[in-house]
């Protein structure tokens, strides 16, 4: 059968690049960063997208909140960060630090409803939030419930199985390696040391007791086969008289 001639690579046809988009030219006094309830954001970043850096406030919360901001203070939320001045900024710190205030945003959203000391729905955000939280663990634990429990001991709080994961501490392996590191590196210098002297007696093989003249044997020791004493020459006949 006639080989078929093998097929000629076409050659790759190069895609072209799409041209990027023109950048808007910046404002007068926009500025680079800017600090929003104390977290920096990048100026170029659109207000709704900004709201998400701060701790507190998610994806979801961003929504109602940048609506408050365009009815209360008339920003749009695709404004840039960079373009609003120290005045408005200011504004917004005060709304996102009592959000509770406004009927906009629903009363589930709030992430401390009924509080354990006011006992009403707020919101807190930042610095706020984090002591919220550990004060909250720490009661856990000096009532000493089920989830109080947990957190001393730093295990999985809400029900989760510690089978596979959530174990703490060093692996069993790598303990493992390190002490038999140690072992190997401890013997080396033994075996330099005891090089040139006698060897010391098996394990298991009890040596030999010395023996002392005089000495009474043991009881059920075995007694050492000596030779018998050489027995005496018979004397010569006696000389007879002449």
């Amino acid at each position: 059968m006639a080989k078929t001639p093998p097929k000629k690579k076409e050659p790759a046809v190069k895609q072209e690049k799409k041209p990027a988009k023109p950048e808007e030219p910046e404002k007068e006094g926009f500025r680079g960063i800017v600090r929003i309830a104390g977290k920096d954001i990048k100026g170029q970043v659109p207000l709704r997208r900004a709201l998400m850096n701060v701790r507190g406030i998610g994806q979801s919360l961003a929504v109602p909140i940048a609506s408050v901001l365009s009815s209360e203070l008339g920003i749009a939320p695709d404004t840039k960060v960079g373009e609003l001045d120290d005045a408005k900024i200011e504004k917004i710190d005060a709304i996102l630090f009592n959000l509770h205030n406004y009927p906009a945003i629903p009363k589930f959203m709030l992430n401390r409803k009924a509080d354990r000391l006011e006992g009403s729905d707020k919101h807190v955000i930042m610095n706020d939030l984090l002591f919220a939280v550990r004060e909250d663990v720490e009661s856990e634990k000096k009532l000493y419930t089920w989830k109080g429990y947990r957190h001393s001991y730093g295990q999985k709080v809400r029900g989760q199985k510690t089978r596979n994961t959530g174990r703490t501490g060093m692996a069993v392996g790598v303990l493992r390696k390190a002490i038999i590191a140690q072992q190997a590196a401890a013997a080396k210098p033994g075996e330099a040391a005891g090089a040139g002297k006698p060897s010391a007696a098996a394990p298991g093989i009890a040596a030999k007791p010395t023996e002392v003249k005089g000495a009474p044997a043991a009881k059920g020791a075995p007694v050492a086969k000596t030779a018998a004493p050489a027995a005496a020459k018979p004397a010569g006949k006696p000389a007879e008289k002449k």
